[in-house]
């Protein structure tokens, strides 16, 4: 099956998923964003990685590795920070809508993946790949937390919010904000924005205020374009005053990963991997059936290449490495075993990087038909 009929498929099973629920501008956004580049086509289409691993028969050995709960959709974008219990800043992996059981190392090879399509300044595949493995070896033998308070002064000088930082968030957390945002990628593209939702239903308002440090916040709410994999499906804000200070909360919806969508039964699994043994969530982080709610603050945010100038300030060894080990601690943290993994590893570290060629030349061929299609006008941009 070809990249554009993989895609309709999707489309319609996404519709069918979420009741007919789904903003169709924000899907002709993700269709573009697949246009765009390779990266942010493997960031918009999870379910074609996870055709292609389980389908293509240059994959198969990858099955064979002992499974964990995983991330799935896991990229270099997918990390970020948060506040936990204690209020201390918090850095690692903030978005787990794809996680499903699979093979530990599929994780491991798409991060890579995702690395290499960063194509970051002076940083061949061979140290991605090495950095990667380092990384999660070293978190196997001691999975922890990265907590930025005290430790990590690298990271905690990278990733926390400066005062501009923080003024910029907020002046962007507005539904004014968003609009305007929104009417400025229409007329970029030639086209009148399409109506954005203007009445929340009342699932989403009820998660929404049960999020809240109080009951009687007053909150403005609003439809959000936000993400690239997640585009279409609903998302809404909730923004109020408590203490004479702003509070946020966000509610998504969630649906089965992309890996198991043929499969009859799918648990959800986000909120239990948010919360594994080696993580200190945000207290915020709550799943209420298929509609995920989270904090959104300075430090309660994903991390973007997009939001630095040198993209070696986001991806380097180091942080390569840090990611490595914050994924080992993921996978440990809900059903993994380490000397199974660790043996498995062992045995598949000399072919991981061949491994890793052979997706990124699925993606970017796939990518590369996409962006034929898309010039051709073949593909849905609203």
């Amino acid at each position: 099956m070809d990249i554009i009929e993989s895609t309709r498929r999707y489309d319609r099973w996404l519709e069918e998923q979420l009741e007919r629920d789904i903003f169709q501008e924000d899907i002709g956004n993700k269709h573009e964003k697949m246009a765009a580049d390779a990266f942010q086509f493997l960031r918009a289409s999870y379910w074609r990685w996870a055709e292609m691993i389980q389908g293509e028969k240059s994959f198969a050995a990858l099955m064979s590795a002992p499974e964990v709960v995983a991330v799935g959709d896991l990229h270099v974008e997918n990390f970020g920070t948060w506040r936990d219990l204690e209020g201390r800043v918090v850095w690692g992996v903030n978005d787990f809508d794809e996680a499903a059981r699979m093979p530990y190392i599929v994780d491991l090879v798409r991060l890579a993946v995702s690395a290499v399509l960063a194509d970051v300044q002076d940083m061949s595949g061979a140290v991605v790949c090495d950095s990667i493995l380092r990384g999660y070896s070293a978190g196997l033998d001691d999975p922890a937390v990265f907590v930025l308070d005290l430790d990590h002064k690298r990271l905690r000088k990278t990733f926390v919010v400066d005062e501009d930082g923080r003024a910029e968030f907020w002046d962007k957390m507005t539904p004014e904000a968003d609009e305007k945002k929104a009417s400025q990628k229409a007329r970029k593209n030639n086209i009148e924005p399409a109506p954005r939702p203007s009445k929340i239903p009342k699932p989403y308002r009820d998660a929404l205020t049960a999020a809240l440090p109080a009951p009687d916040i007053a909150l403005t709410f609003w439809y959000r374009t936000a993400g690239t994999g997640s585009l279409g499906r609903p998302r809404w804000v909730g923004r109020g005053n408590w203490h004479n200070s702003p509070v946020v909360r966000e509610a998504k919806a969630i649906v089965p990963s992309g890996w198991t969508r043929n499969q009859r039964t799918q648990p959800l699994w986000c909120e239990k991997l948010a919360f594994g043994k080696y993580r200190s969530g945000d207290p915020w982080y709550k799943l209420t059936g298929s509609i995920l709610v989270r904090r959104l603050s300075p430090n309660n945010r994903k991390l973007e290449l997009d939001d630095v100038e040198d993209k070696r300030d986001l991806i380097n060894p180091r942080i390569l490495e840090y990611m490595g080990r914050d994924l080992a601690a993921i996978h440990l943290g809900v059903s993994g075993t380490a000397g199974e993994i660790r043996e498995d590893l062992r045995r598949r570290k000399r072919t991981f990087s061949q491994c890793v060629d052979t997706a990124l030349d699925h993606v970017n061929e796939d990518h590369d038909d996409w962006r034929k299609a898309w010039k051709r006008g073949d593909i849905q941009r609203r």
